[in-house]
């Protein structure tokens, strides 16, 4: 518009609603937008206690001490303060921040008791959990994306909803696919994608679905399998949603990918 006021923005909605120049937006329930901040707080006290742990490696590493070897969240202040107790200057820069880590530690774990309490309440969730790959995270995640089951006809529909289908160019001679599109909820794709990898590489239980996985995974790579497992997993999780049953290990669920 070239003169944009209240008035002429009004107009412009009017006119909108009048042609059908819309998309029905699906407004999540008043559980689920909770659930989500709880995930999200979570998420982001996560976040911030893997930066600060970056940050103390990056200052030991600038005065010459390193953290060598694999080390765990629990030993990881205990190692930090034997590197640093004969610096007292070095000493007086870290402990900060591990105070610091220690209180984001604490509060995560809050967060987290709060979200697993969640995911035992929930029958939905437990039985999405029977799914290879599939921990209370990921469960707990799907459910405040979705919402609702019944928001999509078909179980395969979830997979494009979610970004995890390849991107099409067509246009003349030229037809080509893409990568994924990426599209919809970033949390959720990469919780399912953490989840593939984890049937992919963790788990040593036989299941059809990881079967299927390490083909592609011989053929076309682990990124790409994991991806092709992680819209897989999507599938099998709202069909069991749906209709209320659970994941048959002796074989894959009947779902069309």
């Amino acid at each position: 518009m070239r003169i944009k006021n209240d008035r002429n923005d009004a107009r412009a909605i009017a006119h909108c609603m009048r042609v059908g120049w819309y998309t029905v937006v699906h407004v999540k329930s008043e559980v689920s937008q909770v659930v989500r901040m709880l995930l999200t707080n979570r998420r982001t006290l996560q976040s911030k206690q893997i930066d600060i742990e970056n940050e103390i490696r990056g200052t030991l590493r600038v005065f010459g001490n390193k953290l060598t070897g694999t080390i765990t969240a629990g030993p990881f202040e205990g190692r930090v303060l034997e590197l640093i107790a004969k610096t007292p200057h070095l000493e007086a820069m870290v402990r900060p921040m591990l105070v610091a880590r220690a209180a984001l530690r604490e509060q995560c774990a809050v967060l987290h008791k709060m979200m697993l309490e969640m995911v035992r309440k929930s029958a939905t969730c437990r039985r999405l959990m029977t799914i290879p790959g599939v921990g209370a995270i990921a469960a707990l995640t799907f459910l405040t994306t979705i919402d609702d089951p019944a928001r999509f006809q078909r179980s395969r529909d979830v997979g494009a909803h979610l970004g995890l289908t390849p991107k099409k160019y067509a246009s003349g001679e030229t037809d080509r696919n893409g990568g994924i599109s990426k599209c919809g909820d970033a949390p959720m794709r990469a919780v399912l994608y953490q989840a593939a990898l984890a049937l992919l590489i963790r788990s040593k239980k036989y299941s059809a679905i990881r079967v299927w996985g390490l083909g592609i995974a011989k053929r076309r790579g682990l990124r790409r399998a994991a991806v092709a497992v992680a819209r897989k997993l999507a599938i099998l999780m709202h069909r069991i949603w749906a209709d209320g049953t659970k994941y048959r290990w002796q074989r894959e669920a009947a779902v069309e990918a």
